[in-house]
Formats: C-alpha cells, sequence, structure tokens
C-alpha cells in the first residue's frame, strides 16, 4: 500500500539530556518535521511511504535526504533546489519546567517552492493514501498552494486524505489558520486533531477542561459530531493528553466514524523521553491501523499504543515495529528485558 506525505524536514538541534540552551556549547543533531515522522512511522510498519518535499542541493539537503532513506522512506518525489534546510532548536523539559521550541525556518526550500516542481498527478498515481499537517500551510503561502494543488490531484486519484490540523501559533494567526485550513476541509477523509488544533483552526471548542487536566471524552463527542456534519469527514480522532508535568502524561485518544465513538485505553507514560513526535506518530499509526485493521476501535488502539511507545523514545521518529505496537495494545506493559 502506497502512503504519500508532503511537508518539511527539518533540522533539529538539542541540547543533550535535559540542559537548557543557554549552557550547552554542543547540540545533538536530530531529523524530523510532522509529515516526514508520519512517513518514518509508516515505512517501519511495511507500507510503501512516499515524502514530497524540497530540499536545497547542497550537503545538509543531502543529509536530511539520506535521514529518510536510512528508514526506508521513498524519495523519488522530492524536488531539489533553494537555499536552506529550516532549522529548529528543541529544549527538553523535566517536571514543572516544559520543553521549548524555537523555529529557525523562514524561506526555507519547501517555502519557497513552486508547483513546477511537483507533478501531483504522477506522485498520487497509485496512492492509498496523503496525509498532510496544518503545518505545511502555515509555513508560507507558496506551501499552502502546494498543498491545495496536492490535495485536489489525491481527489482526482481517489487516494484517502488526512490531516492532522496541528496549529502552530509561532507559524500563524488562528484568523490566518481558518481561512486557509476550513477550505482545505473539503478535500479530508479523516481529521485528526487535539482540542486546541480544532479550536483555533476549525473554530470548534470541546466542552472539556484541558489544561486543567480534565480529558473526558464526553465533552469532544458533540464537536465530533459537529465537525462531521460540516466538513463530511468520515472519521474524526483525537489524542486526549493529561499533562501532569513535562515528564508525566496520561495518553488515550477517541474516534468517531460518523455513527459510533470509540474510546482507547489509556496510558501513563512516565517518564517522558521525548513528547515530540507523539501526535505524528499517533496519526502514522492511525493511517496504518485504518488501511490494515477490520474496525476503528483495533485502529485507535494500534495508533495510541504507538503514540505512547514513541514517548519513550529520544528524536522526532517513531522507530517501532508492529510487532511490538502490537504486543503493548494487547496489554504488555511491563518494560521486562526481551531476552
Amino acid at each position: 500500500m502506497k502512503v504519500v506525505t508532503l511537508g518539511e524536514i527539518m533540522l533539529r538541534l538539542s541540547p543533550a539530556g535535559c540542559k537548557r540552551f543557554v549552557e550547552v556549547d554542543a547540540f545533538d543533531v536530530i531529523w524530523g518535521g510532522g509529515e516526514a515522522n508520519v512517513a518514518v512511522s509508516c515505512a517501519n510498519y511495511g507500507l510503501d511511504a512516499y515524502f514530497v518535499s524540497k530540499l536545497p542541493k547542497h550537503e545538509i539537503g543531502q543529509a536530511a535526504l539520506n535521514a529518510l532513506r536510512r528508514y526506508g522512506v521513498k524519495t523519488d518525489h522530492i524536488a531539489r533546489g533553494g537555499d536552506r534546510v529550516g532549522i529548529y532548536y528543541c529544549e527538553t523539559g523535566a517536571s514543572m519546567r516544559p520543553s521549548k521550541v524555537i523555529y529557525d525556518r523562514a524561506n526555507s526550500a519547501i517555502a519557497e517552492a513552486d508547483p513546477s516542481d511537483f507533478d501531483f498527478d504522477a506522485i498520487m498515481e497509485g496512492a492509498d493514501w496523503f496525509h498532510w499537517s496544518g503545518i505545511t500551510p502555515a509555513i508560507s503561502d507558496k506551501a499552502a498552494e502546494l498543498t491545495r494543488l496536492a490535495c485536489e490531484a489525491a481527489k482526482r486519484h481517489g487516494v484517502t486524505v488526512s490531516v492532522d490540523l496541528n496549529f502552530r501559533k509561532k507559524l500563524w494567526t488562528s484568523e490566518k489558520a481558518q481561512s486557509i485550513m476550513r477550505p482545505l476541509m473539503k478535500y479530508v477523509d479523516v481529521c485528526i486533531g487535539n482540542e486546541e488544533d480544532a479550536e483555533l483552526c476549525l473554530g470548534f471548542k470541546p466542552d472539556a477542561d484541558v489544561e486543567g487536566g480534565e480529558t473526558n471524552a464526553e465533552g469532544y463527542k458533540g464537536i465530533f459530531e459537529a465537525m462531521a456534519k460540516e466538513f463530511g469527514f468520515k472519521y474524526v480522532a483525537s489524542t486526549l493528553r493529561e499533562s501532569f508535568s513535562a515528564t508525566h502524561n496520561g495518553w488515550k485518544a477517541m474516534i468517531y466514524d460518523g455513527k459510533e465513538f470509540y474510546e482507547s485505553k489509556r496510558y501513563d507514560i512516565n517518564p517522558i523521553i521525548d513528547r515530540v513526535g507523539g501526535g505524528d506518530s499517533f496519526s502514522g499509526g492511525l493511517i496504518y491501523g485504518l488501511l490494515t485493521m477490520p474496525t476503528q476501535g483495533e485502529a485507535l488502539e494500534f495508533a495510541v499504543a504507538a503514540s505512547a511507545l514513541k514517548q519513550t523514545i529520544p528524536g522526532d521518529f517513531n522507530l517501532v515495529t508492529v510487532d511490538e505496537v502490537k504486543a503493548l495494545a494487547g496489554g504488555s506493559a511491563n518494560g521486562r528485558v526481551q531476552r
């Protein structure tokens, strides 16, 4: 099965461990970015995962390409050119100190890419699934246009389209996000997003005090129904994160197929090693689950287990196998050494 994702892969520079930016003289080099993370997950599960982007022809661009190829992601449709690879700095928090992200991604190659860089009809030929996130149209107006063209091509070829709303306040305002994102929803079959994303990208607010630690799924049912009714989504899904501290979270999710709601089991993740990419790993797991499993409940349990595992792994990529995810989803969570 062929899965296509569109977005930006970035160079992540992080202090080792939980050190602060201001105290280090060196950074760990990590590659990541929303849709690239999803592509890596899908490739690890045995799907034919294609990542679509643009990278400079210089050595740093090649290093990004190599990072994807290392995990089996197909890079046939990555255009080469432009001046720079986007960078972000990530400081890992601990206990009551939150993690912090600083972006340096303006004028990156994909932000400046033109429609002529891609043949989206050729890219979508034979594809089963196309995934994008709200980060990509937030990068630039050019990237927003690429997103629209990719969605149109996906629909012409009968490809299932999913979106992770992924609102990023450092990239755009809620008003700009809604002006771009709401029109794009007509192409979407599967909508993924947490409570903040749904409110800031689409204007829907759940009846739940998430900041106060309340993630009762009942508060999400009305918003899921309203979103599905307005935009015609086949599925609406959301992770439900209880943030007790930067390194201790409760984690579960809910999905709605227009008829029934399904709430997953809950995981207590303590300690979190790296929560960056947790949502992307949920998207990758859900894509695999909906493509290969008979029920939305089984697909959701796979996605939640996959994303819980990701948060125990340093870096952006979720480096787990189908068997490992199924073992956790099936109840094997004691962490004993496997010999």
